[in-house]
């Protein structure tokens, strides 16, 4: 390659990777000098001369016109000085071109490990000071290569980010932000989001392998996902009309969005939805059939807690702000809906919301102890009323749940602690 071809490919570089003209050829100064003091001794006095305009890069060794040569390497007698220039006099400094073609093998492996060590330093700083801008933007990316333990995104020529999905048993220290419902092919396109950016010139503990990994970290299950794809589809919430106020995910199965309207005759919830739910059909199909759940946001607690529990229907709801505490009442046939699978609908309800979400069915809530016609030692009628509400309806019938902590009666019947 010659030096014109040289520059040439530095000016594609820096329009494909970003990394600087400027730095690859202080990058390659360093790795001459360093290969001339290998190849004609550490002590000597090497400069490096690079012209990008006349497309030339010239090394010398300089040294100093004495009148005896006590360092070789960095001095030259006058009558040696005087042979290549007769105007030398005792302190000038005499430039010698070196013919790269003399050095060493070893030498120039040298200088080939510092120009590559120091321009892919420079491509991971380039890369570092773009997109930790970007941190919590959302870009489309291409599967390049699965392991185990991540898969590389490939987002543009040159730039890679890792989605990593470890086993947080074997590696705690790692992440997983891959749903357990999904697996990538090659070449397949994916909506992802960055949320963290490694510093290569951070003091920090490096990662496991970080030399060999991207820098980029993108995630699959971070909330935020959700609300840059909702930002895509609903132009509302692109331009500030709708807000979302909170996200409770859990990827791969079922989130909750609820949302809020800045404007009075703007229903939030249709907004999200769409024309018979085209909107968030193409949020649920990017998360691979992820449910889905839009409520709206209501500044009252109760309002809130109630349609966070959507689909159920909900009777009664009863706060207690200083415990940060919901009680809710649901009909007997809202019950398991309310609560949902393995209790997921309460869990992110209960997310969503910020609130404790207790959920009683509302004959378990209302009814009162029956007096069955039995005999029964009356220390044993004290032992199983001990610790429950001290709630009585007209009729005398003690209310069978359980009291509250610190108080005398439980969630439904507490404004009676008030009355005592």
């Amino acid at each position: 390659m010659t030096s014109k071809e040289f520059f040439l490919a530095l000016d594609e570089l820096e329009k494909e990777k970003g990394i600087s003209k400027d730095k690859v050829i202080e990058s390659l100064q360093t790795a001459l000098t360093i290969a001339c003091k290998k190849n004609f001794g550490e002590a000597s006095n090497v400069v490096v001369h690079t012209n990008p305009e006349k497309f030339t890069i010239r090394a010398y060794i300089c040294k100093k016109v004495v009148a005896e040569v006590e360092v070789p390497e960095n001095e030259i007698s006058l009558e040696a000085a005087r042979e290549i220039k007769k105007s030398y006099k005792i302190g000038d400094e005499v430039l010698t071109e070196i013919d790269p073609r003399t050095f060493g093998r070893i030498a120039a492996q040298n200088a080939k490990s510092v120009i590559s060590t120091i321009v892919r330093e420079a491509g991971r700083q380039s890369i570092y000071q773009e997109f930790s801008r970007r941190v919590g933007d959302l870009v489309t990316g291409t599967v390049l290569q699965g392991t185990p333990d991540f898969t590389i995104i490939k987002i543009r020529d040159g730039v890679e980010a890792e989605l990593p999905h470890y086993d947080l048993k074997r590696f705690p220290n790692e992440r997983n932000e891959r749903p357990n419902n999904e697996h990538y092919r090659h070449n397949q396109r994916l909506k992802v989001l960055i949320i963290d950016v490694r510093d290569p010139a951070s003091d920090l503990p490096r990662a496991r392998g970080d030399q060999a990994r991207p820098s980029i970290i993108v995630s699959r299950t971070h909330p935020d996902l959700i609300r840059r794809l909702f930002e895509i589809e609903v132009p509302e919430i692109y331009d500030g009309l709708v807000e979302i106020k909170s996200i409770a995910r859990e990827p791969g199965a079922r989130s909750k969005v609820a949302v809020a309207s800045r404007e009075r005759n703007l229903d939030p919830v249709g907004a999200c939805v769409g024309p018979k739910g085209s909107r968030v059909r193409m949020v649920v199909e990017e998360l691979r059939n992820e449910r889905v759940d839009v409520i709206q946001w209501n500044e009252d607690p109760a309002v809130y807690v109630a349609n966070a529990l959507s689909p159920a229907k909900v009777t009664k709801v009863i706060i207690d702000e200083e415990n940060n505490y919901a009680t809710v009442v649901v009909p007997d046939d809202q019950l398991s809906l309310a609560i949902g699978k393995e209790g997921q609908n309460a869990r992110l309800a209960a997310r969503l919301t910020g609130w404790h979400i207790d959920i009683k069915s509302a004959s378990f809530a209302g009814a009162p102890l029956r007096n069955e016609n039995i005999l029964i030692d009356e220390d044993e009628i004290e032992d199983d009323e001990e610790g429950l509400c001290a709630f009585e309806d007209e009729d005398g019938n003690r209310c069978r749940n359980h009291a509250r902590p610190n108080s005398r009666f439980c969630g439904i019947h507490a404004e009676m602690e008030d009355a005592l």
